[in-house]
């Protein structure tokens, strides 16, 4: 299988599920976040020119014709009127609060021309789509859905190095950052997983120079306030590692909405049940699996876990069906 870059493995992870037409307050979160991973690139990469700490990039490095469409569209709009910046990594990575939503398209656009071209995203109908007010109203949405095989390559590699003991690699560290800022962490692991990460990060910070520059850098909190997390006040403090500083506040950012799908019959059997949700995943093109059958069914559809359970609308006349519910592990 392709090799793709750490840049890319990342958007990988942060554009499944997705929505591609519009910019929705988690595909923000998500852009800027794809953004700073190509400024982390470029320094994994030693693509900038050093001078101690300060990294400069310049209009010149847009002429290469080695550089990957993602990274130029991104170095544009960091660049913005200027030929040449002259900054830290973490400046660098603080500047993406600053990227306003036509900038972001460009990012957005850059990265999904690249994953397209190597068969690594596509863009399908929106689970949403299979809604039973949607269908009613023939109401057409799309989102992103990243290659199934590649998704979970990523994803248990990033696991397997977060959740072992041992020394982790500068890009699983940057990669635990991104994740966390992206509020993707809570698509690769459980709550309880959770608490291993936070141990891991602070571990990180007390042996590797990189962690202790990059995690204490926050954007999530200069994004929309919006974010689902800190509207409904239920962050996940995980730990604060003594002297630091830093709380280990997990951003819940939600990608997926509850998606009703109506049954053929009232009162539907669990076998009727499963049966007329499999054949509106089908007739929408999505990808699924039953992982566990019963009263209520685990489904994995496009690289998401959903529980199917059992409920009804209520309209001038009931109407009975299952109601896709995330479920808290995407694995």
């Amino acid at each position: 299988m392709k090799e793709f870059s750490f840049a890319q493995n990342f958007s990988i992870i942060a554009l499944n599920a997705q929505n591609s037409l519009h910019l929705t307050t988690a595909k923000i979160v998500s852009l800027r976040c794809m953004a700073a991973a190509v400024m982390l690139e470029k320094y994994l990469d030693k693509g900038f020119t050093k001078a101690g700490e300060v990294l400069t990039i310049t209009t010149e490095d847009l002429q290469s014709a080695a550089i990957p469409t993602y990274q130029e569209s991104v170095v544009k709009v960091i660049l913005g009127k200027k030929e040449t910046m002259s900054l830290t990594l973490p400046e660098y990575l603080r500047k993406v609060t600053k990227l306003s939503g036509k900038m972001l398209k460009e990012v957005e656009h850059g990265f999904a021309i690249s994953l397209k071209e190597e068969n690594a995203i596509e863009e399908i109908p929106a689970l949403l789509g299979c809604d039973l007010e949607y269908v009613t109203a023939g109401i057409s949405m799309r989102e992103y859905r990243s290659q199934t095989d590649l998704y979970r390559r990523i994803a248990e590699s990033l696991r397997a190095e977060s959740l072992e003991e041992g020394n982790m690699t500068d890009e699983a560290i940057l990669m635990l950052w991104l994740l966390r800022e992206s509020g993707c962490l809570y698509d690769l692991f459980s709550k309880i997983e959770l608490k291993r990460v936070a141990e891991r990060m602070i571990e990180m910070l007390d042996s590797s120079a990189l962690a202790k520059q990059i995690y204490p850098v926050i954007i999530h909190k200069s994004i929309e306030t919006a974010v689902k997390n800190f509207l409904n006040m239920k962050k996940e403090v995980m730990s604060t590692p003594t002297g630091s500083g830093i709380n280990f506040i997990f951003p819940l950012i939600e990608r997926s909405q509850s998606v009703f799908i109506d049954t053929e019959e009232y009162f539907a059997n669990k076998e009727d049940r499963l049966r007329d949700v499999i054949a509106r995943l089908e007739s929408q093109g999505h990808h699924y699996s039953v992982i566990r059958t019963g009263e209520v069914p685990l489904i994995k559809i496009d690289n998401v876990l959903y529980e199917a359970v059992p409920s009804a609308k209520q309209y001038p006349v009931p109407v009975h069906g299952v109601r896709l519910r995330k479920h808290p592990l995407s694995l």
